[in-house]
């Protein structure tokens, strides 16, 4: 797990609710923003677009824990839980952020990395093939791993590799059934290559064996 930087991001509290409100915001640089959870009311505010998307696009991406400071109101670690983004322009424009409280774990979807070269590729000749990119995990906030890495290398041709053949650190709870298919090894068959039409006009006929011997002999007693 990477070493965590100390990110804050300072935010005005937000009183209007509506489309025109929101619109101004996003005008101005802004996002909007609903901040619920943990021991607080939920507490609509506006923080600058630059330094979410800076957030957003770090290492840690969404999982990334940080300082929200809310003018009027404190400041308070918090996560991204939702967000809406703009299809056309890919612009942040809403989140919801949830708040952490300390000791409390919560449930989180993480990436799933398969690390090394399997036997059955390596020997076999197979194909890795992954099924499954994420999990899902209930963990303690300060102890979100970036990704969870899974060394494949000793999975021969025809293996499965199942949830709960992850190890994991006794900190991380992985929520998917244990009967969840991450990844297997599979062997690539070869097509069977159909025969090539005959050229257009003529005809396939089958070979005839002694056909030419017969016509002799009928033309010979005629």
């Amino acid at each position: 797990m990477a070493e965590r930087k100390e990110i804050t991001v300072r935010a005005t509290r937000r009183e209007g609710r509506g489309k025109n409100d929101a619109g101004r915001l996003r005008r101005e640089g802004l996002v909007p923003l609903t901040i619920y959870g943990g021991e607080g009311e939920a507490v609509a505010a506006a923080a600058p677009l630059a330094e979410l998307a800076a957030i957003l696009r770090s290492e840690t991406g969404p999982n990334t824990i940080f300082t929200l400071d809310v003018e009027g109101v404190g400041a308070s670690e918090v996560l991204f839980h939702d967000r809406q983004i703009d299809p056309i322009r890919g612009r942040l424009m809403h989140a919801d952020l949830r708040r952490l409280v300390a000791g409390q774990k919560i449930e989180i979807t993480v990436p799933l990395h398969l690390t090394g070269e399997p036997e059955g590729v390596r020997e076999g000749g197979g194909v890795l093939e992954q099924i499954a990119r994420e999990l899902e995990i209930r963990v303690s906030p300060r102890d979100i791993p970036d990704a969870i890495n899974v060394d494949v290398t000793n999975l021969g041709v025809h293996d499965v590799l199942h949830v709960s053949d992850i190890p994991v650190d006794e900190r991380i709870e992985i929520l998917n059934p244990p009967d969840t298919v991450v990844a297997t090894v599979g062997v690539v068959r070869e097509e069977e290559v159909a025969p090539a039409p005959a050229p257009e006009g003529e005809a396939a006929e089958p070979e005839v064996i002694g056909k030419g011997k017969k016509e002799e002999e009928g033309g010979a007693e005629s």
